[in-house]
């Protein structure tokens, strides 16, 4: 059986067929590297050292320099004007030279503002994920669960669905919910609805996404992180997690234009907000800042 995606990701393979990625960026050289001599094959070594350098950990000031050049010639060469930053739990590591003015990010409110949310309904107990919508008074089909909408669809019917259910629990409007729940604890503080849509200026999607891959457990409790951030689908494709998508170097993303990206195991996070479709440039700049060695 297979489910149908509209995510950019869903072409991709998942973040499980990419594991080997990380070992085979430092697998020697084959062909004329090898068979190029002492010097020749000392320059490839100590390439390869470097490039492994340069996806390695980001406490590592070399490291993270590395990592932000290469991001930047990325996005130099395909989106100049793109918006982007990347970084861990310690904070921005790179990006763009914000003003602090509030960008349009209307494309991430479910992972911004609903996924959260419910997240922190979870963890109050005042939902269950495989409990059917209907038995909390809510309209939807029968048999339909939290998670299914989560795992399972995509798009703004089951976005909607969702957003009726925390309404529906707390009596409260999704962007109250958000700013109360999760944005003023993080410290978003420029994050509000406005002019029918979502904007955050970058400081703020760095805050979040810090909170993502550090250990802190509020707002967004570290269980509601682990469970979203793992297959969810068993062998059913595309491999899902809870509104979150597998993708490689082991990362996890969500959104096309703009998009963020996590990866648990390596304590890292990107963001890319692109001035026109990205095409290519979502895929270069996800290598670009996870890949110990750049895409060929």
């Amino acid at each position: 059986m297979t489910l149908q995606s509209d995510h950019a990701d869903a072409a991709e393979p998942a973040d499980t067929a990419a594991r080997a990625d990380v070992a085979d960026a430092v697998m020697p050289a084959d062909g004329a590297e090898r068979a190029g001599g002492g010097r020749a094959a000392a320059t490839a070594g100590a390439g390869r050292v470097a490039d492994a350098v340069c996806g390695a950990d980001l406490a590592d000031p070399v490291g993270a320099v590395c990592v932000a050049e290469r991001v930047r010639d990325v996005v130099q060469g395909a989106d100049p004007d793109a918006v982007w930053a990347f970084g861990g739990p310690g904070g921005v590591h790179g990006g763009t030279a914000g003003d602090g003015s509030a960008l349009d990010v209307g494309g991430l409110v479910p992972v911004l503002a609903l996924w959260p949310v419910i997240g922190s309904l979870v963890a109050e107990n005042e939902l269950r994920l495989h409990t059917p919508l209907a038995a909390y008074g809510v309209e939807a089909e029968a048999g339909v669960t939290t998670h299914h909408l989560l795992s399972h669809s995509t798009g703004p019917v089951a976005h909607a669905a969702l957003t009726r259910l925390a309404e529906h629990l707390t009596g409260s409007p999704l962007a109250e919910l958000a700013a109360t729940r999760i944005w003023h604890p993080l410290g978003m503080t420029g994050t509000r609805f406005a002019d029918g849509t979502l904007r955050a200026p970058l400081a703020d999607l760095g805050r979040f996404l810090v909170h993502l891959v550090s250990p802190g457990d509020h707002p967004v409790s570290r269980a509601w992180i682990t469970e979203s951030l793992r297959i969810r689908t068993g062998e059913l494709t595309p491999s899902r997690g809870l509104l979150w998508h597998p993708s490689r170097h082991g990362t996890w993303s969500y959104g096309e234009a703009p998009a963020v990206w996590v990866s648990p195991r390596l304590h890292r996070w990107a963001i890319l907000l692109p001035t026109h479709p990205p095409g290519p440039l979502r895929q270069t700049f996800r290598d670009a800042a996870f890949a110990p060695t750049p895409s060929p």
